[in-house]
């Protein structure tokens, strides 16, 4: 008896997950903006101080990607563990890489990169304050409801924006900026890592979805090394990245009411600005106040760097 109930609720979670799926808009291929939106003015001056451009950027990164099966061979499976196309991998690598950073010429030097963190003492602090208790602070309370990682991290940082940043509390004066680079980032603002550029703070969001997808031990803030280890070792951060994905895809049928799995410049536009659940809710309220208004909803846009992954996804689609 309890093999058949659990048969059936197996069969309703599928079945309902398939209705989701299928009330959701697709989003097509392609970009909805006939030009690439404004590139930020950080991006230029890293590129400028590279003394590199866009174009020689992009071609390195396409190139590493061309050149290594094995690594190919990597993206897929890690897709696979999260049910999405290794092609939005791809693309969030591409973007990172034209418009961060350089990406190096071969996959061993990012293992090298990260084995040279391991040994390194920091922490995630500001002002000698550690995040650990940091977040015992009494505003933090109504967190204390969530269990899962992302709603619990997301709920921190929405805290921190609003109760926290460029404010005054305590006679301690806190940094009008974002909770990630605050807390999160002991060597430099703006700091990300590895194949995916991933901040610490968003490798903590989906640390539960991870370990529950893939069996690779939970990281945690009071453990920085082992955060850095994740997202810098090629083999654990294609799951991290894959993750963050699937969180965004998810979002936006489940909230938005929007399918964007078909379209790589969308999810590489939300890998670049983070917080998909919010933008979904956002982009839903939007829509519901056209609606009532009898105007037509708005699609998810790409921004400059899901533009250029639309752009060139023949050179993507190639890969794989």
């Amino acid at each position: 008896m309890m093999a058949v109930r659990a048969a059936l609720l197996s069969a309703v979670l599928v079945f309902g997950s398939s209705l989701a799926t299928q009330a959701a808009t697709l989003v097509p291929p392609g970009n909805r903006n006939a030009e690439q939106p404004a590139i930020p003015g950080g991006s230029a001056s890293r590129t400028r101080a590279a003394r590199t451009t866009y174009e020689a950027k992009y071609e390195k990164i396409i190139a590493l990607l061309r050149n290594d099966a094995a690594l190919r061979e990597k993206m897929r499976g890690a897709a696979a563990d999260f049910g999405i196309d290794p092609i939005h991998l791809a693309a969030a690598m591409i973007g990172e890489h034209t418009y961060n950073v350089d990406a190096y010429d071969r996959l061993q030097t990012y293992y090298v990169k990260a084995v040279s963190y391991l040994g390194s003492s920091f922490g995630f602090a500001h002002k000698g304050e550690t995040i650990d208790n940091f977040v015992e602070r009494p505003q933090f309370e109504t967190c204390a409801r969530f269990s899962d990682s992302y709603s619990l991290w997301a709920c921190r940082e929405g805290v921190w924006e609003g109760a926290f940043r460029g404010k005054t509390i305590d006679g301690v004066a806190f940094p009008q900026d974002r909770f990630g680079a605050v807390f999160f980032q002991p060597f430099y603002a703006g700091q990300t890592f590895g194949l995916g550029q991933l901040n610490p703070l968003t490798a903590l969001k989906v640390s539960d979805l991870v370990t529950e997808t893939t069996g690779l031990p939970k990281i945690s803030a009071d453990d920085p090394q082992g955060v850095y280890k994740a997202i810098m070792d090629p083999d654990a951060t294609l799951a991290y990245m894959a993750a963050t994905i699937k969180v965004s895809i998810d979002a936006y049928r489940d909230i938005a009411g929007f399918d964007i799995s078909a379209n790589p410049g969308i999810t590489a536009t939300l890998y670049n600005v983070g917080n998909p659940r919010e933008r979904a809710r956002a982009l839903k309220t939007a829509n519901d106040r056209a609606r009532s208004s009898g105007e037509a909803p708005r699609m998810p846009q790409e921004n400059y760097y899901g533009w250029l992954v639309n752009d060139r996804i023949e050179d993507i689609e190639a890969l794989f």
